[in-house]
Parts: structure tokens; C-alpha cells; sequence
């Protein structure tokens, strides 16, 4: 009897261990470098390829191999997926998905159309966009616009199961891509512009089951805090630490949208993700810290409580979400290897932390034309240890309501918005496409109606001085803080980057450019413009051998709102309209899948 008690201790400490790790699938095939099966390419979100078959030495000789169009005419971010030799397409709304057969020349497997109703396209924020797919347990999982989570047999695809996650008539949409994680899915909500008390949920990847749901803003039990046990910047938070920070019922209409990326470290058990602007965009109207918005969460997959949190932009008034990607590295910093999350803030600070403790390491500007702070004070001793230190020139709040602060960088866009950045360990680089612009910022006193906008302020976006070039591609290095080389372009990068062992980086441009440079350089290696503007994710795989490039173009986005919906007036999408009005010279609407290879 002693020793059958003994093996089933062994056997379930074995099954312990099993659940303890990640979702064995998804870690094995991101660890194949053929296949491209979560949108950030891994779950560190490096975006980072170990094929080299086209390198720096060849690359100049890509051709395009075959395209196909998705029948949609908005924004295209994200990018596709490649799973064996199935390579699924997604689009913006209405969200099809395409499975397509690479060993038939790229035939249509199974077509999934989702009729969802068209009154949730004026309640999304900037644009039409998804930013892709994920596969898991034979699934292709997509979280529509409408918010319904749903998981497709990735062979047929029958739908499985589906949840809604949220309720469009109160404002609440989706654009993100889903993070699978051991037995979940997890997801996040839209709708800072709508007053929406925003969330992130995970679901049960077999049944659609919820498992647990956490707020951005809210009460402690809300937030799945432990208000003794979970830390910012090493200190307990303390019991009620969000509602504290608002005024009255104001954290109810909060926002802390969480509309972005997603990263997990297995060994730790955390995933990690930022939350975006307060409701509304007039400070005026929320005093207070409006905790925890604008903030990097640490959390456990299986509960989902936060282990630690860190408020980028406290009280913000600016928009500047904090949803960007949180790619995970282990670099050497101070003379010792550290587990690290690197982090491109809207408010144009690049931030290096401790992703097991939550400790701030570097902060530092990633473009040069950022005023609205002078810095993050890095003093520990200090008051005002982790916080940026505002301008007062451009703070929107003391300007107060109905003056138009002017001159303010970076615009709401940020000096880098979602598009994701990604890292070479060969160069121990970052890749990061931003955005050069500035803004005037006019807030003005709103009142909160379900559904309906809630954002209190008017907008207009420019170049940022010292020229006409609206973005830069930079390499930069997030142990010290540094811009390593910079390549200017003429409107915003909105594309996400990649990097390869090929010693390569590629990256879009708004005007459609597909361009792949030099990782130590930055030299530019090879261009070539597709139908219309990159905003969608640069990926590669294999299919027999031969590697290969793809990159959707498709105009739209918060940039390219204008074109994307038809929008002629300058402060129309939120200031965007005019600051990218001229981008009609350069392209057109489009929605195209086009892959790249090497010649025979």
C-alpha cells in the first residue's frame, strides 16, 4: 500500500508539472521555425525567426513567389498563420478566415464568413482592424469585432465553440489577436473611447467555459489583486488601489482598454500585457492617478491575479495608451544577467524592467522630439520614483478645458502605437517602426451615454519639427537605452518588424513598401511595393524546404483612417485625417496577401 501511495504521489506530481507548463502544442510548434502559429511568433513576442536561408547576402535577389487577395478593402494588421502546410488568412471585418493549401497552390480549404451585425463598425475606435489568429489544440481561434471568441476546427473549420466576451451597444469591440496559454485562451475588450470598465478574460480552450476575468480599473476583487502580496516597483499596492486614484463612481466609466499584445514566460508563469487611456481623454474630468490604466500587468494564467503592476503614465492626458507589446528577453544589464521585459510606450519612453519582480531598470526616450516629460525620474529615494516628469507647457490638464495646448510630442498615436517591434538575439537588438508626430490637444467637458463616443477632446497631428519625415525605424539597445541607428521614412512605420538569423530585418511602410535591411547596419538590402499600404505584421516559414516572406498590405489603421473610411476632415479620426492626408498620393485601398522567396 506504501508504495502505491508513493507512485501516485509521482504520477501526480508528473500531472502537476504537466499543468504547470505551457500549452505543450504551442511551445513545441513556436520553437519550429517552419511554422508560424501565434501572432507575436513565440510566447516571448520576439518576433524573432532562426531561418536563414535568405540573408543579408541574398535577399536583394527576393522575388514574389504568389499573392491573394482577401476580398476586404480596410486596414490589414496582423499577419497569417502556418500550421504544416496550411496557412490561415484573416481579414478585417467582418473577419473572414481563409485556409489555404500550400501544397495546391495556395487552394481555398474552407472559408469561414461570420454575419455580424454592421453597427459595431462606427463603435470601433480607429479603423475595421483585427490583428490575427492563433492556433491551440487543433483550433484556429479568432476573436471577431463584435467581441465573440470563437474556435474553429483548424481542418474543416466547424466552429467548435463560441462566447461573446462583450456588448458593442455599450461600446465594447475587439481588434487584438487571442494568446493561448496551457488549457486557455486568453483575450482582451476595445472601447476606451466609450467609457467601457475594460478587462482581460480567459476562457477554456476545449468548451469556451470562463475561466476567470480581470479588470484594468475597479475594486480589488475586480482586479484580481492581492492588495498585500501584488507590488509596484517593490511595494505592496494596498487595499483599494485603483478606486482610491478616481473620483467617485468615475473608475465605472474608466477604460484601461486592453486592445494590445500578449507575452508569457513558462518558466515563471506570468503573461504580461499593458492597459490603455483613462475615460475620457479630458483629465479635467478624472482627477487622480486613474490606477490602472496606462500599466504593465503581471499576471498568473491560471488565476489570472497580478503578481505586479507599473503605471507607465499616471493621470493621463495625452492618450497614451500602454497596450504596446512586452517582448521578453534575458540580457546581461549592470554586469548581470537579468529575466527582462522591454517595453515601447506610447508616451515615447522605451522601459527595460525585471519581469520577476516588476522593478524599473532603464527608461529612456526612443525619439528625440518627445517634450511633454523631461524624463522618468529613476531616483528610488524619490517622491516620484517611476513617474515621468511633465512639462508643464504641455499638459493639457493645467492648460485647462477648451485651451488648445500646442507643440505636445508625441501625438496621441504615440511614437510607437501597436505595431510591434521585435528583437535579434545575434545582435541582442531591438527593431522598433515609430511614429515622428506631434500634436495640439483641445479637451473640452463631455457627459457618458452608453454606446456612444466618450472622448473630450479635439485632435490635430503633424510632423514632428525638424522636417517632414512622420517616422523612423530604429535599432535600439534596451540595456542602456540608446537609439543604435535610425532610418527615417516619410509617413509612420505601422508595420510590424522581423528579424532573422539571416542577419535581416523587414518591416512595411505606409505606402506599401516592403523593405528588408541590414540587423547590424541598418542598410537597406531590398524594397518592393505591394498593391497598397503595409500596416499588417512581416512573417516567414517554410513549405518544402524553401523559406519564405509574407506580409499583408491593406491600408488603414489609426493612420490610415482617413483613407481606409473615407474621411476628408483634418481633426476627423481623432486628429489622424490631416496629419496623414497626404498618403492619397502614394496609395490606395487594398487588401492583399503577398509572399516573397528566393529565385530558383
Amino acid at each position: 500500500m506504501k508504495r502505491l501511495l508513493v507512485l501516485a504521489g509521482i504520477l501526480g506530481s508528473l500531472f502537476y508539472s504537466g499543468t504547470a507548463s505551457a500549452n505543450d502544442e504551442v511551445k513545441k510548434l513556436t520553437e519550429d521555425p517552419n511554422q508560424w502559429v501565434i501572432q507575436t511568433g513565440d510566447y516571448a513576442n520576439t518576433r524573432y525567426s532562426k531561418l536563414d536561408q535568405i540573408n543579408a547576402g541574398n535577399v536583394g535577389k527576393m522575388q514574389v513567389a504568389w499573392s491573394f487577395s482577401t476580398g476586404v478593402l480596410r486596414g490589414h494588421e496582423g499577419s497569417p498563420l502556418v500550421v504544416g502546410n496550411v496557412m490561415y488568412v484573416h481579414t478585417p471585418f467582418p473577419n473572414i478566415v481563409y485556409a489555404l493549401d500550400l501544397d495546391n497552390e495556395g487552394r481555398i480549404i474552407w472559408k469561414y464568413e461570420p454575419k455580424q451585425d454592421p453597427n459595431v463598425i462606427p463603435v470601433m475606435c480607429c479603423d475595421t482592424v483585427n490583428r490575427g489568429l492563433a492556433y491551440a489544440d487543433g483550433k484556429v481561434f479568432l476573436h471577431q469585432a463584435d467581441t465573440t471568441v470563437v474556435a474553429l476546427d483548424a481542418k474543416d473549420g466547424k466552429v467548435v465553440w463560441s462566447v461573446v466576451n462583450g456588448d458593442p451597444k455599450k461600446g465594447e469591440t475587439n481588434t487584438a489577436t487571442v494568446l493561448p496559454v496551457k488549457d486557455k485562451v486568453i483575450v482582451g475588450i476595445s472601447g476606451g473611447e466609450f467609457g467601457v470598465q475594460c478587462h482581460v478574460t480567459a476562457y477554456d480552450m476545449k468548451t469556451g467555459k470562463l475561466a476567470w476575468r480581470a479588470y484594468s480599473v475597479g475594486t480589488d476583487d475586480q482586479l484580481l489583486v492581492d492588495p498585500e502580496k501584488t507590488t509596484d516597483l517593490g511595494k505592496p499596492i494596498g487595499k483599494d488601489s485603483s478606486i482610491k486614484t478616481w473620483q467617485g463612481d468615475q473608475w465605472k466609466t474608466g477604460g484601461g482598454c486592453t486592445w494590445g499584445w500578449y507575452s508569457y514566460d513558462p518558466d515563471l508563469n506570468l503573461f504580461y500585457y499593458g492597459s490603455g487611456n483613462p475615460s475620457t481623454w479630458n483629465p479635467k474630468q478624472r482627477p487622480g492617478d486613474n490606477k490602472w490604466s496606462m500599466t504593465i500587468f503581471a499576471r498568473d494564467p491560471d488565476t489570472g491575479v497580478a503578481k505586479w503592476v507599473y503605471q507607465m503614465t499616471p493621470h493621463d492626458e495625452w492618450d497614451y495608451d500602454g497596450v504596446n507589446e512586452v517582448p521578453l528577453v534575458n540580457q546581461v544589464i549592470d554586469g548581470k544577467e537579468r529575466k527582462l521585459l522591454v517595453h515601447f510606450d506610447r508616451n515615447g519612453f522605451g522601459y527595460t524592467l525585471d519581469r520577476e519582480t516588476g522593478e524599473l531598470l532603464v527608461a529612456e526616450k526612443y525619439d528625440p522630439a518627445v517634450n511633454w516629460a523631461t524624463k522618468v525620474d529613476m531616483d528610488k529615494n524619490s517622491k516620484t520614483y517611476g513617474r515621468p516628469l511633465v512639462v508643464s507647457q504641455y499638459s493639457t490638464e493645467q492648460n485647462g478645458e477648451d485651451v488648445n495646448s500646442k507643440g505636445i510630442c508625441p501625438a496621441a498615436l504615440g511614437s510607437k502605437d501597436q505595431q510591434p517591434s521585435a528583437y535579434s538575439p545575434k545582435t541582442g537588438l531591438f527593431y522598433v517602426p515609430t511614429n515622428h508626430v506631434c500634436m495640439d490637444y483641445e479637451p473640452f467637458k463631455v457627459s457618458y451615454t452608453p454606446g456612444q463616443p466618450y472622448v473630450g477632446a479635439t485632435l490635430s497631428m503633424y510632423p514632428a519639427p525638424g522636417g517632414n519625415t512622420m517616422g523612423n525605424f530604429i535599432a535600439w539597445d534596451a540595456t542602456k537605452g540608446k537609439i543604435v541607428w535610425s532610418l527615417p521614412e516619410q509617413f509612420s512605420v505601422w508595420s510590424g518588424a522581423l528579424a532573422t538569423a539571416g542577419d535581416i530585418v523587414f518591416y512595411g511602410t505606409l505606402e506599401g513598401y516592403l523593405k528588408a535591411v541590414d540587423a547590424k547596419t541598418g542598410k537597406e538590402l531590398y524594397k518592393f511595393k505591394t498593391p497598397s499600404g503595409i500596416i499588417g505584421n512581416v512573417m516567414t516559414y517554410t513549405h518544402k524546404g524553401k523559406q519564405y516572406v509574407a506580409v499583408l498590405s491593406g491600408v488603414g489603421g489609426w493612420a490610415g483612417i482617413g483613407l481606409a473610411a473615407g474621411l476628408t476632415d483634418p481633426n476627423a479620426g481623432l486628429g489622424a485625417v490631416g496629419g496623414y492626408a497626404a498618403l492619397n498620393n502614394y496609395t490606395a485601398l487594398g487588401g492583399q496577401l503577398t509572399v516573397f522567396t528566393l529565385p530558383e
